[in-house]
């Protein structure tokens, strides 16, 4: 059998062999020059936009706390004017707070904001806010009633790849802040 091979046989067994290497070294080059898929993008922001607040701000604060408690006593309603006067000493110290800053991530498998993992049945859709002038948001619709709204400060370079992932898994629709946000963030919250 061997004898057989030998001659014009083995030279048609050298042409496959060599045909196969070929193919085989042309698709190993495609596979390094083929981008590898991302599958996720992670980055730290702070949990909101924070708006320095000077000690005006401060002061009209306290000016509105207490000429609402002198109101409540005068009306004879001490338990409402503790109340007032509770919430807006809370108030004032949250003002005062930096906030922290959260782990986000857009992954294969959900949204993530820091510990709390969103999955994409979880989620309805996404929509990517880059006019807004605190910089490029992520707007993400939920199903839970609890939190119908994730709003999510991106880096401006990841833009292109978290959009990259969630077309796949999430329908983009126009999304807008509700206006209550948007009314708070004027006062500086």
């Amino acid at each position: 059998m061997c004898e057989r091979l030998g001659g014009p046989g083995r030279s048609f067994v050298a042409k496959i062999v060599t045909e196969v290497i070929k193919n085989v070294h042309c698709l190993r080059d495609t596979i390094k020059q083929m981008e590898p898929a991302v599958r996720g993008i992670f980055w730290e922001a702070p949990q909101h936009h924070h708006v320095e607040k000077g000690n005006d701000w401060f002061l009209a604060l306290a000016v509105i706390v207490i000429a609402c408690v002198i109101t409540a006593v005068l009306l004879d309603n001490v338990m409402f004017a503790l109340l007032l006067g509770l919430a807006g000493g809370v108030l004032g110290m949250s003002a005062a707070q930096r906030p922290a800053i959260v782990p986000y991530g857009i992954s294969v498998r959900g949204v993530k904001v820091e510990d709390e993992l969103f999955p994409y049945s979880t989620l309805d859709a996404y929509h990517i806010d880059e006019e807004d002038p605190r910089g490029p948001q992520l707007l993400i619709k939920t199903h839970r009633k609890s939190i119908p709204l994730l709003v999510l400060p991106i880096p401006p370079e990841h833009i292109d790849d978290i959009e990259s992932i969630l077309e796949q898994r999430l329908p983009e629709e126009l999304i807008h802040e509700p206006l209550f946000l948007k009314v708070l963030e004027l006062f500086g919250f």
